[in-house]
């Protein structure tokens, strides 16, 4: 795991340029209906979700960059599905920047399927030198419990990281951001929207993480 701005380094410097020495600056949030907006479900809050969010923050910090942050994630994926359709609805945007957040629902395909995808998803897009960004999944309801589902979230959580680690790649770890926040059962209510999606302020934790990356210049 590379932390900070120098894994961004170069897409820093670009997005620091000015016309007519600048160009479009593509990022790709791929994952499922966290990132894709959903909060009560079905209710899709596109404008309070992270990528948004993220879109904003890094436009205040580089107000001469021209940079588009395309949504590619999909309500009920895992990370299965969305490799199957990664080269065809990723790859073809050309990203420089590539979020992948997957954990929430990857419990329902486990862990040893959902690191073959990640696997083949980080390993598609480093081939064509893209800086990718893992993220860890946001909590849910299943915190109160401390039941199984929980414990797997934990688990995927923990995946991630390792993942990260072994490719160089960065990390948004919102696992951890909700945790530094939350010290007791009352507190998720104020992060989450629904069962399984985060409110603005646990979007917020999320953009926060990723924005670490993407330091003014």
């Amino acid at each position: 795991m590379i932390q900070g701005n120098k894994y961004l380094d170069t897409i820093l410097n670009e997005l620091a340029l000015h016309w007519p020495k600048n160009r479009i600056i593509n990022i790709v949030c791929h994952g499922h209906s966290v990132p894709a907006g959903y909060f009560a479900t079905p209710f899709v809050n596109t404008f309070s979700a992270y990528p948004h969010l993220l879109h904003k923050m890094i436009k205040e910090r580089f107000p001469y960059a021209v940079t588009n942050v395309i949504v590619t994630a999909i309500g009920g994926e895992n990370s299965v599905s969305g490799e199957v359709r990664f080269e065809r609805d990723v790859l073809s945007h050309r990203p420089d920047v590539l979020i992948i957040d997957y954990s929430l629902n990857d419990r329902s395909v486990g862990l040893e399927a959902a690191e073959k995808a990640w696997c083949s998803m980080i390993e598609k897009a480093l081939e064509q030198n893209i800086k990718v960004i893992l993220c860890t999944p946001t909590w849910d309801n299943s915190y109160y419990s401390q039941n199984e589902k929980w414990e797997k979230l934990a688990a995927h959580a923990e995946q991630v990281r390792a993942l990260a680690d072994r490719y160089s790649v960065g990390l948004a770890d919102s696992f951890r951001a909700f945790e530094k926040h939350i010290s007791e059962p009352t507190d998720l209510a104020k992060y989450l929207s629904h069962v399984n999606h985060p409110s603005l302020a646990g979007h917020e934790l999320v953009a926060e993480e990723i924005a670490k990356y993407f330091v003014a210049r």
